[in-house]
C-alpha cells in the first residue's frame, strides 16, 4: 500500500505536520538526531562504563522501594556478572518486563552507583530465544508527543521504499564535485552501519551529510535566482532624470558625498533607469550616510514625474525621516506627506488625500502607508528603512500600491557575506562602506553594575561640559523574573542624583506625540540626560549626545548593542559607550560583550552575531519568505555554498530541466517560498 500522509488518521497527520511533514518525501528528509547502537551485545562484565551499551540477561531480583523515593529497582545477570536497573518513574508494563525470571535486553549508559554498576532508565526489551541483533545503527528522530519512535521509523522505512530516490543531478556533475549519490546518502543516514564513525554522523561531516547539505543549498540558490529572474521579467517605470533636483539638494548640504555614497548612488540610478523593478538592498554601518543617498534617489524619481514612499518600522524613526527630508526637500518646492497610526482622523484624511491626488510627491510613515485606504497617484519608488523589521508580505503590500514600483531597502545591520550569498541572493546589494569625514571613533567601556555611582558621576561630568547622555534600560516595568533595573526607576534615581540637570524619559508605552516631544526637547538640549528603552535604537540623531550608557548589556544582542552605540559619535566630539553588566555572565553573554568591546566594525559584528545566534534569528521576519536551511551551516559550509551558487547558475543556463527537477524534490508543496 502506498504511503499518503493525507489518508492517515487526522491525529497522526497533525503530529507529522508539526514536524513539517506533509508528503511522503518529507519523511525521507526527516533525518535522525542521533543513533543508538544495537548491533553489538556486550557481556555485562565487559560493558563500558560511561557510554551507551547493549547487554542481555535474566532478572534475578526486582522490588519497588520507597527510600528515598518510590522507584523500581531490579538486578539483571548474565554468565559474566550483574548490574542494577533503576526506574524512578515506571509503569505497570515495565514492572512486568522486569518480573523475576524474565530475560531482557537493556540499552543505556552504565554508571557506578551506590551498590554497584547500574543503568538508570535504560531502554528495555523483552527477548525470546531467537532475538537477533540489529544490522545497522538505530535512528532516533526528532518527534512530538504522541508520535513514538517505532511508529515514526515504520513510516520513514515505508517512505524510503516508496519514494523516488534517483538523482536529480547528472553523474558527471556529482563526480566533478566529489558527491555521493542521493539514494545512497539518505539510506546511509537513516540506517548507518556500525563501522561508520558516529562522530562524522553527529558532526555532519560524513560524505552522506555533505550530499544532503549541498542539495539543500542548491535548492535555495535556484529558488533565489528564479525569484530574481522573475523580477527581471516584470516591467517598472523608467525613472530617468537629469539629476537637477539632486544637485540642488547637494548644493545646500554642509558636507560632500563620500566616494562610497557616490558609487552606491550611481548603482541605484542605473537600476531606476531600467524598465525592470529595482530590488536593491542598501546596507551600511551606523552613521554611514544612507539617508542622504535614499533622498537623492527619491529626488530622481520625483523629477521623473513619480511619487516616492518611505516606510520605517517605528514612529520615532519615521518622524525623524519626515523632519529631516522635509527640511531638505521643502526649499525645493516638494510637498512631503506624513502618515502614521497615531494621526488624528482629520490629519490622516488630509495626508491620504495629498497622496491620492499626487500633490504629495513623497509620503513618509510607518506601516500605515500600506493600509487599504492609502492610494498613490503614481508610485515609482518604495523605500523601506530597517527592512529586516518588516515581514515579506508587508513589503509586498507597499510595493503593490504602485503596481510594480522600484524598491530600495535600507539596513544599518550589515549582512555577513555568507548570509548575503544565500538568503539575500535574490537582491542586488549596495554597500556604503565609508564613514563620513569628521566622525570621532567611539570608545567602548565594560563596567560592572557595582560601579553605578561612578557612572552617574561620569554623566554629571558630561553634562557639566555642555554635552548630553543617553541611559538605556531594557524594561519599562518591574519584572520579578528578570530582576532588571527599569527605565522608570532609573529615571527617578538619575533625576534625584542630578538635580542641577534636566532628565527626560521615553519608552514604547508613551503616546507618539509624547515621545516626539521628549525627543525634540532632547534634540534642542533642553534635556541633558535621556533615560530610554530601546525605542531609540535606530534613527535618532543628536550630534551633541556623546555618552551612551546601556544597562544590562549582557541581556542584549550584538546587533542591538551596535545600533545603540551608534546613537553617539555622530559629530566631531569624542564619544563613549559604557556597557553596564551584571554578573555572573553566561558564555554567550561573554562572547557578545567581548565582540562589541573589541570592534566597532559593523560587518565584523554581524559575522559574529550570525555565528552566535544562527541565521534564523538574524534574518528576522525575512525568513517567512525564504527557504530556511535545516541541514547546512552557513559558517561551516561556506565551500559548499559557493559550489551550490556556481552550479545553480550553470543549471539555469544549460540544464533548466535539471534545475526544475531539483526544486520539485526540495520545495514541492512550498512553492509560496518562490513568489516573493
Amino acid at each position: 500500500m502506498s504511503l499518503d500522509i493525507s489518508t492517515l488518521p487526522k491525529a497522526a497527520a497533525a503530529r507529522l505536520a508539526k514536524l513539517g511533514i506533509k508528503r511522503a518525501f518529507d519523511l525521507v528528509l526527516h533525518l535522525p538526531l542521533r543513533y543508538e547502537d544495537e548491533t553489538h551485545l556486550y557481556p555485562i562484565v565487559d560493558a563500558p562504563v560511561g557510554a551507551p551499551a547493549l547487554v542481555e540477561g535474566t532478572v534475578v531480583h526486582a522490588e519497588v522501594t520507597y527510600r528515598p523515593r518510590r522507584q523500581l529497582v531490579a538486578r539483571v545477570a548474565d554468565a559474566t556478572g550483574e548490574l542494577y536497573v533503576r526506574l524512578l518513574n515506571f509503569y505497570p508494563n515495565q514492572q512486568q518486563q522486569l518480573a523475576l525470571g524474565r530475560r531482557v535486553r537493556l540499552l543505556g549508559e552504565i554508571r557506578r552507583g551506590f551498590f554497584g554498576e547500574e543503568m538508570v532508565h535504560p531502554k528495555i526489551r523483552s527477548v525470546g530465544e531467537q532475538t537477533g541483533l540489529a544490522e545497522s545503527l538505530t535512528p532516533v528522530y526528532p518527534t512530538v508527543n504522541g508520535l513514538a519512535q517505532p511508529a515514526l521509523r515504520k513510516l520513514i522505512a515505508q517512505a524510503l521504499k516508496q519514494c523516488e530516490l534517483s538523482d536529480t543531478l547528472p553523474p558527471k556533475l556529482l563526480d566533478d564535485l566529489g558527491l555521493m549519490p542521493f539514494a545512497a546518502a539518505v539510506q546511509l543516514l537513516h540506517h548507518p552501519t556500525p563501522d561508520i564513525a558516529q562522530r562524522a554522523l553527529s558532526e555532519r561531516t560524513h560524505a552522506a551529510w555533505l550530499r544532503l547539505k549541498f542539495d539543500e543549498l542548491l535548492a535555495q540558490q535556484l529558488s533565489m535566482r528564479l525569484a530574481y529572474r522573475r523580477r527581471r521579467e516584470q516591467t517598472a517605470p523608467i525613472l530617468s532624470a537629469a539629476g537637477t533636483l539632486a544637485q540642488q539638494l547637494i548644493a545646500t548640504l554642509p558636507f560632500g558625498l563620500t566616494g562610497a555614497q557616490q558609487r552606491v548612488l550611481a548603482e541605484i540610478r542605473h537600476d531606476l533607469a531600467s524598465p525592470h523593478p529595482m530590488q536593491r538592498l542598501l546596507q551600511g554601518d551606523v552613521g554611514a550616510g544612507k539617508t542622504i543617498v535614499a533622498a537623492l534617489a527619491a529626488l530622481d524619481a520625483i523629477e521623473a514625474g513619480y511619487q516616492v514612499a518611505l516606510m520605517a518600522p517605528t514612529e520615532i524613526l519615521a518622524e525623524q525621516h519626515y523632519k529631516k527630508l522635509s527640511a531638505w526637500l521643502a526649499p525645493l518646492g516638494i510637498e512631503v506627506a506624513w502618515l502614521a497610526g497615531s494621526l488624528k482622523p482629520r490629519a490622516k484624511a488630509a495626508a491620504i488625500a495629498q497622496v491620492e491626488s499626487g500633490a504629495a510627491r513623497l509620503a513618509i510613515g510607518t506601516h500605515a502607508l500600506f493600509q487599504e485606504s492609502v492610494a498613490f497617484a503614481q508610485l515609482g519608488l518604495a523605500i523601506v528603512d530597517e527592512q529586516h523589521r518588516f515581514g515579506v508580505h508587508q513589503r509586498l503590500a507597499l510595493r503593490g500600491k504602485g503596481g510594480s514600483p522600484h524598491q530600495l531597502m535600507m539596513s544599518a545591520t550589515p549582512i555577513p557575506r555568507t548570509l548575503a550569498m544565500s538568503f539575500y541572493a535574490d537582491l542586488d546589494v549596495s554597500v556604503v562602506d565609508e564613514l563620513p569625514p569628521g566622525r570621532t571613533p567611539i570608545k567602548t567601556r565594560l563596567v560592572s553594575d557595582a560601579r553605578r555611582e561612578e557612572m552617574i558621576e561620569f554623566v554629571r561630568k558630561v553634562a557639566h561640559e555642555g554635552r548630553q547622555a543617553y541611559w538605556v534600560c531594557p524594561l519599562i516595568e518591574e519584572s520579578e523574573a528578570l530582576e532588571l533595573q527599569t527605565a522608570i526607576d532609573t529615571h527617578i534615581a538619575l533625576a534625584e542624583a542630578l538635580p542641577e540637570y534636566q532628565v527626560g524619559l521615553v519608552h514604547g508605552r508613551l503616546k507618539a506625540a509624547e515621545k516626539a516631544e521628549v525627543m525634540a526637547a532632547f534634540a534642542r538640549n533642553e534635556l541633558q540626560v535621556l533615560v530610554a528603552t530601546t525605542v531609540i535604537e535606530v534613527g535618532v540623531d543628536v550630534p551633541n549626545a556623546t555618552l551612551m550608557v546601556i544597562e544590562h548589556a549582557e541581556r542584549m544582542g550584538l546587533a542591538q548593542l551596535h545600533q545603540l552605540r551608534g546613537r553617539v559619535g555622530r559629530g566631531a566630539l569624542e564619544s563613549s559607550c559604557v556597557l553596564l553588566y551584571s554578573g555572573p555572565l553566561g558564555e554567550v553573554a561573554k562572547q557578545r560583550l567581548k565582540v562589541i568591546f573589541e570592534t566597532t566594525d559593523g560587518f565584523v559584528i554581524a559575522r559574529e552575531d550570525l555565528r552566535i545566534r544562527g541565521p534564523g534569528e538574524f534574518l528576522g521576519s525575512r525568513q517567512s519568505g525564504v527557504p530556511m536551511l535545516r541541514f547546512a551551516d552557513l559558517e561551516r559550509d561556506t565551500d559548499l555554498l559557493e559550489q551550490a551558487r556556481d552550479v545553480a547558475s550553470q543549471l539555469l543556463e544549460r540544464a533548466p530541466a535539471v534545475a526544475e527537477a531539483h526544486l520539485a524534490r526540495w520545495l514541492a508543496g512550498r512553492e509560496e517560498l518562490l513568489k516573493t
